[in-house]
């Protein structure tokens, strides 16, 4: 029987965990992909087509039609969010002053 903790151990060597992003006017949200995402491709590699992206630090129309709890915009998960979208929010919002998109989206630098 296999230990459960290298279980774990080799399950959590899969999982990578984005930094969450920071666009210039505030806005923040996670945006995440891999094979425990709700992405495409669900794998490690990339490039993106669609991500998943969580907890925005406040409501973003652009995302509202991926979101899993629509009544919690910004406790909730929002599934398979084209990579277009993404890039459209961190452009809305200013540029990324901080933290990590996966392969695939547009890291826009903001404009000074």
């Amino acid at each position: 029987m296999s230990d459960p903790w290298e279980i774990i151990k080799n399950m959590s060597e899969n999982i990578r965990r984005n930094k969450k992003v920071s666009c210039a006017d505030g806005f923040e949200m996670s945006v995440q992909a891999g094979p425990f995402n709700y992405s495409t491709p669900r794998n490690r590699e990339g490039p993106y087509s669609q991500v998943e992206v969580g907890f925005p630090s406040s409501r973003e129309e652009l995302l509202m039609e991926w979101a899993e709890d629509r009544a919690d915009p910004t406790g909730t998960v929002y599934a398979w969010v084209p990579v277009s979208v993404v890039t459209n929010v961190i452009a809305k919002h200013g540029g990324v002053v901080d933290g990590e998109v996966p392969e695939g989206v547009a890291r826009l630098e903001p404009i000074e």
